[in-house]
């Protein structure tokens, strides 16, 4: 499924349920929400977002301490679930949070070179998790692209297991 097929699900489920979303993203650098942004109409389910790609913003955006930032580190399950958190606190109006962190380099440690964390928030305080890892051979950009769709495929998920219960 292409990125604006993937987009055009979410917003067709944030309708079907009735709710509005907000995103906070880091190594995807707010193409998350720009993909949201060019389906008509979605300004109706779609508050916005925040890029807080590197962790001084993190902690001056969305109050993300500096101890945890240090450990586990910023690409973590614990900073996508509490990116995901804060910046649904900050929005009143939106139902749900997403969140991405990631490190898709170049120059990222061997570890990390790859791995991704997504967090999915609802104001029930229920907080799904994913971790995600990217092909090593792949550029920066197809990373992106990649991650972009898995982020938008898990939103959407959570949205029809929401309509569902």
């Amino acid at each position: 499924m292409s990125i604006t097929s993937s987009a055009r699900r979410v917003a067709r489920l944030l309708k079907a349920a009735g709710c509005k979303v907000v995103i906070a993203e880091s190594c995807t650098g707010g193409l998350v929400s720009g993909a949201l942004t060019k389906i008509p109409g979605i300004s109706d389910y779609h508050c916005g977002g925040v890029v807080v790609y590197r962790n001084e913003t993190k902690m001056a955006y969305l109050d993300i301490p500096a101890k945890l930032l240090a450990e586990p580190g910023p690409v973590s399950t614990d900073v996508a679930q509490l990116m995901a958190r804060r910046v649904l606190e900050l929005t009143p109006e939106a139902d749900l949070a997403v969140s991405v962190t990631g490190h898709l380099g170049p120059n990222a440690p061997p570890k990390l070179d790859g791995q991704v964390y997504v967090a999915v928030a609802w104001r029930s305080d229920a907080v799904e998790s994913h971790s995600l890892r990217c092909h090593r051979r792949d550029s920066r950009a197809q990373r992106q692209r990649w991650v972009i769709e898995q982020v938008l495929d898990l939103l959407a998920t959570s949205l029809k297991d929401s309509l569902t219960l």
